[in-house]
């Protein structure tokens, strides 16, 4: 395939000789004079030329990581990323699993037939790998028609590192019911499910980890390892030989990990131990390789000190943990040495490359081609001056691709150069022509330009042209399952509190199966104050919903029988109602008010927009499009954004405010803090900054003096943009054009405040910010009633954050404070305890002399917590020691280690809000939860610590946090006393009276939904031998408690023969009681019952029965009922 990329090259002497010497001569080339961005261009036009297998070296993690985002764009998915890891004695007791796999993936695919590109560092090619003949003998295929002995394949996946749950939420899973067998292979992005007739495969299809539905069948399916170490067969020498290096001092953590080895447990670290298990086979990287594969090194004046500096590292830190007992003698041979490479590398055609020419001494070259490139110059935002370069490169017969990151842009750089007299080509291909004295623009995502000056070739990017540069995003569809009554089940644990309509708040205490006059039943059993029992029945599931409020600790059991539950109801009811009415005659009013209409977008926006140096996210750009509609019309803006911390809103805000700017209106933008005073100013300061906008901020940091300059200059009007906290409300800042008002986090004001605030937002048009996510069953109640957006769709994550769950131990808390401050970064160190807090910085401070620490709590003042805060923003200290209050909204890029002490103290929720506050910035990000080990952990704290585990590693329980999180984001936006009346009878039945209230006050009729009892003598309910795990059945009664037609009986029969192979006649049974209650609601039957052979549906009608066992009469009464529908609906119509 031809490509605009790469063609020209093919005219290049110097690339000719490169290629020849690939070809024809051994021994090592040396290329001298390339840039960085040309490296990735060559190696991509190498692999298109020559199909061969190569290995590209990187310096560090961060420069391979730039190079793969180029290689990305160049060639899709040829290319892969080999990470490191860093090497941790002390013992983990789970890590985020991700990482590894993403490794593991790369080294099967090196092994393959396949040919690709592998990027990677320094500190990954001295590692050692498990040797590549253990890792391809551990790899199996099954294909339909195939044997397999159940139990067998069980022993086989923990021996490869898999782990048996009942319901598969992560890879690395696999779950057994019956003669299903789900697996989550790697080879997959989706797990796969065996279903087994005997032992025989029958069929092999993958499903969704989140309905756990099955997608589409496939012929065979690959299972790989789990894990990227895999233990040898026996085990008995490696044991012994790691005991003959234990002595008196060794750590117990090191003897519980040789009990794992022993018995070929998994741990976290088992491949520190490599050394005595594979004592003579090479284990280097080079060894996983092609004969004829090509490995390139980006620049070999550095490699060596990379590599000695890596490995100094390493021995400093494996010398500390010998003296602390917890390494042992031959893991000091963990990493190979430079000294090694060439002798490792043997054989392999070896590229080196070099910007300057000087001699090199550890390799011996046999050949050197030289290049000459040049620079491509800066034109920041100038088009004339590109223009004036381009016509000088034209004029000398030079090719030039002008590479813009997206096509829209392509288009406008097309209009504006034709406006400046330069033609070019326009094309959203690349595989054309390009010809001398010629100018292509083309999309194209590459870190900067480059120049090959011998075949006159020059590429220029945006980075050169406007000086920023958006990666492609690739995009995910969401997908969300109508099933949301169900969600408020997910997890229903023996112990819950659990909202009963009728009733009121109980404990759920588990199923209880009873026969009532020779009928098996399934039912719930609730208790309530005083241990009365409530038996509900199965098929009334949808009357109860788990307990969801903000504080679970102080929830009171309601009486079963008394007044309280009721009362508490109505007067909820009436509030709800209340509410609503005030907001839907609010919203009238504002709709008769005439705003100020701002004109369509000007020609400076979309170039504005264009600077913005992300890709914006789905939800973001659907937000920004409502906000500039509103803007655009001439009734007063008045719209809500939510998203979490990070997700973009500041974006939408700065662009509203940029087309505010742009018909001459002032912007007001009111922050709680004067430290987000201070970051959004900044923000601001430096998007804004090649036009003519004026951005000031008020807060305590300027003079009086500068406030008095700057509120007589806002009067003049010549502030465009004023940001400050309540103080720009007071009554002497007078702004005479002002268009817009921003608010962020409108929750955190106080009442006063609001008032003035509803002034406001009489006359001009607002947008206020949310940083809490709100549940999706909220938005969709509240979106008649209120204006917002809602942004779900987290940011192209830069690099996850990698998480660990550790012992807190002082060994450990040390280690990582010194990584995080020799890598110049900052460390959040979290501790929720006010009265120890001092005591734990002082520890910190004995352990890490030379860290400058800080503490920051809630109990200080305003002002002393603000100046710790910007401190530490500004770099001052490098360690802040915090209670929680930096979950809220803070923005710090520098900080990317965070260390959570006593993480077993808190919920998901939190722990997963806390770990979002590191790894904003393009470094790697590292989370620690470290736990006391006590003598005594209590069952909670067991169950918690279990939980932070299965999150850290499978990502297990993240919807549940999620869950919480938006719960608490519900009680911001209804404010403190709505959030109070959630907390009484539970979120889900208040999202229900929302829902009623709404209709009401908009005059639609409320019907009063009818209670069906049915009661026939048969059995229905699911059974233990078709499904044993207790949530999973709850789950499935839920979702068959909610069929409301046809369609959805269908759905749940599907998905039941899926999940769990053929259905039982009980089941069936429950699944049609389920969907003839949906139809007596049409026809208003409320009850069904049996005498002797007649069955009543009452209060319409009676018929006998041919039935003669209960299966066969509801199959009747399931026709009766659906030919009663069809004649109603034909009356009707």
């Amino acid at each position: 395939m031809n490509d605009i990329f790469i063609s020209p090259l093919q005219n290049s002497k110097e690339y000719k000789d490169i290629l020849s010497n690939i070809e024809n001569i051994k021994g090592t080339l040396l290329v001298n004079g390339l840039l960085q961005p040309q490296k990735p261009n060559i190696v991509y036009s190498l692999f298109n030329d020559l199909k061969r297998q190569t290995l590209y070296i990187a310096n560090t993690d961060l420069e391979a990581k730039k190079v793969y985002e180029d290689l990305y764009f160049y060639m899709k998915d040829k290319v892969d990323y080999l990470s490191s890891q860093d090497i941790y004695f002390y013992h983990l007791d789970a890590k985020d699993r991700n990482e590894e796999a993403r490794k593991l993936k790369v080294l099967l695919r090196m092994i393959s037939k396949e040919n690709t590109v592998i990027v990677t560092s320094v500190e990954a090619i001295l590692s050692k790998y498990v040797p590549k003949e253990v890792l391809k003998k551990s790899i199996f295929t099954y294909k339909i028609g195939d044997i397999i002995d159940v139990e067998s394949l069980s022993k086989k996946l923990v021996n490869l590192g898999y782990e048996r749950v009942s319901k598969i939420e992560g890879f690395g899973q696999f779950s057994v019911r019956g003669g299903i067998i789900d697996i989550f292979s790697l080879e997959y992005d989706t797990p796969i499910r065996i279903e087994l007739f005997d032992d025989e495969i029958e069929s092999i299809r993958t499903f969704d980890v989140f309905t756990q539905k099955s997608i589409k069948k496939i012929k065979k399916c690959t299972i790989t390892p789990s894990r990227e170490y895999i233990y040898p067969e026996s085990m008995d020498e490696s044991v012994e030989r790691i005991k003959k290096d234990t002595n008196d001092f060794t750590d117990d953590d090191v003897h519980r990990n040789i009990d794992n080895v022993a018995s070929s447990t998994y741990f976290e670290g088992v491949e520190n131990y490599i050394d005595y298990m594979y004592t003579d086979e090479n284990k280097s990287i080079f060894t996983y390789l092609k004969d004829d594969a090509i490995i390139f090194v980006n620049d070999i004046s550095r490699l060596k000190e990379r590599c000695e500096n890596y490995i100094s590292e390493f021995k400093e830190n494996y010398k500390l943990n010998l003296e602390r007992g917890l390494a042992l003698k031959q893991q000091g041979n963990l990493l190979y040495h430079y000294s090694d490479l060439e002798y490792l590398i043997d054989g392999k055609k070896l590229i080196l490359n070099m910007l300057l020419t000087k001699s090199i001494n550890d390799f011996s070259v046999t050949s050197i081609v030289n290049f000459e490139s040049r620079e491509v110059p800066s034109f920041s935002g100038k088009l004339d001056i590109l223009a004036e370069e381009l016509n000088r490169l034209k004029y000398n017969g030079h090719k030039v691709v002008l590479a813009t990151n997206t096509y829209d842009r392509a288009k406008k750089l097309n209009k504006e150069l034709l406006n400046l007299g330069i033609e070019s080509v326009l094309t959203r291909k690349r595989d054309i022509e390009i010809h001398s004295s010629q100018v292509v623009i083309v999309v194209g995502n590459i870190t900067s330009g480059f120049r090959y000056k011998s075949i006159k070739f020059d590429v220029i990017t945006d980075k050169e042209m406007i000086g920023s540069n958006k990666r492609a995003k690739t995009s995910k569809s969401k997908k969300f399952n109508k099933g949301q009554k169900i969600e408020t089940f997910l997890d229903l644990n023996v112990g819950d509190y659990v909202v009963h309509e009728n009733s009121g708040v109980g404990r759920y205490v588990g199923i209880d199966q009873l026969t009532v006059n020779g009928v098996k039943k399934d039912y719930m059993r609730v208790v309530y104050q005083g241990g009365d029992n409530l038996y509900v029945p199965i098929d009334q599931m949808d009357k109860i919903q788990k307990f969801i409020g903000a504080d679970t600790e102080k929830v009171k059991l309601n009486k079963l029988g008394s007044s309280e539950w009721s009362k508490a109801k109505a007067k909820v009811k009436k509030e709800i109602e209340d509410m609503t009415k005030d907001l839907v005659e609010l919203y009238a009013k504002r709709e008769k008010i005439k705003g100020y209409k701002f004109s369509k977008d000007k020609l400076w926006q979309s170039e504005f927009e264009t600077l913005f140096p992300y890709q914006e996210t789905d939800d973001q750009l659907k937000a920004i499009e409502e906000t500039k509609k509103d803007m655009e019309s001439n009734k007063v803006m008045d719209r809500l954004i939510c998203g979490d911390v990070g997700y973009g809103k500041t974006e939408v805000a700065i662009r509203a405010i940029f087309k505010a700017c742009m018909d001459q209106k002032q912007v007001a933008v009111l922050v709680p803090t004067t430290i987000l005073a201070q970051q959004h100013y900044n923000t601001f300061k430096s998007r804004f900054e090649n036009y003519p906008i004026r951005v000031e901020v008020l807060s305590r940091f300027k003079t009086p003096k500068e406030q008095k300059q700057i509120i007589e200059d806002a009067r003049k009007g010549l502030v465009d943009v004023i940001i400050g906290t309540h103080r720009i409300i007071s009554k002497d800042i007078e702004l005479p054009n002002l268009g817009l008002v921003v608010i962020d986090e409108e929750q955190r004001f106080g009442v006063k405040h609001k008032e003035s605030l509803k002034k406001i937002k009489s006359t001009v048009d607002v947008l206020t910010l949310s940083a809490t996510p709100i549940p999706r069953t909220l938005h969709m109640s509240l979106s008649g009633i209120r204006d917002m957006s809602v942004i779900e769709e987290p940011p192209q994550e830069r690099y996850p954050v990698i998480t660990y769950v550790v012992e807190g131990k002082e060994s450990i808390i040390q280690d990582e404070i010194e990584r995080e401050i020799a890598r110049g970064g900052q460390v959040f160190f979290v501790y929720n305890r006010v009265e120890r807090i001092d005591e734990m910085a002082s520890m910190i401070q004995r352990l890490v002399p030379d860290a400058k620490i800080a503490v920051a709590h809630g109990r200080m003042t305003g002002k002393e917590l603000e100046n710790i805060i910007l401190g530490f923003l500004n770099k001052e200290y490098n360690v802040l020691v915090c209670t929680t209050i930096i979950e809220t909204g803070m923005d710090i890029s520098n900080a990317n280690t965070m260390i959570v002490y006593d993480a077993d103290k808190m919920g998901l929720a939190q722990l997963y809000q806390l770990r979002g506050r590191v790894g904003r910035s393009n470094r790697q990000g590292y989370a620690y939860f470290m736990y006391e080990k006590d003598k005594v952990l209590s069952e909670i704290a067991e169950k918690r610590l279990k939980a932070i585990r299965e999150f850290t590693e499978f990502g297990s329980g993240f919807k549940i946090a999620m869950r919480d999180l938006e719960i608490r984001g519900a009680g911001n936006i209804l404010g403190p006393q709505q959030h109070g009346h959630m907390a009484v009878i539970g979120y889900d039945l208040y999202v229900k009276m929302l829902n009623d209230a709404i209709r009401k006050v908009k005059g639609e009729v409320v019907e009063k939904e009818i209670d069906v009892e049915v009661d026939l003598p048969v059995n229905a309910y699911i059974p233990n031998s078709y499904i044993e795990d207790e949530i999973i059945k709850i789950e499935m009664y839920k979702k068959i408690a909610s069929i409301e037609n046809e369609e959805d009986m269908k759905d749940i029969k599907e998905e039941l023969e899926d999940r769990f192979s053929d259905i039982p006649k009980s089941v069936k049974a429950l699944i049609s009681i389920a969907y003839m209650k949906t139809l007596c609601k049409k026809l208003s039957i409320e009850k069904i019952s049996m005498l002797k052979d007649e069955v009543m549906l009452l209060p319409l009608t009676r018929y006998k029965t041919k039935g003669k066992n209960g299966y066969k009469i509801i199959d009747e009464l399931k026709n009766i009922l659906e030919q009663m529908c069809m004649s109603k609906n034909q009356k009707n119509n």
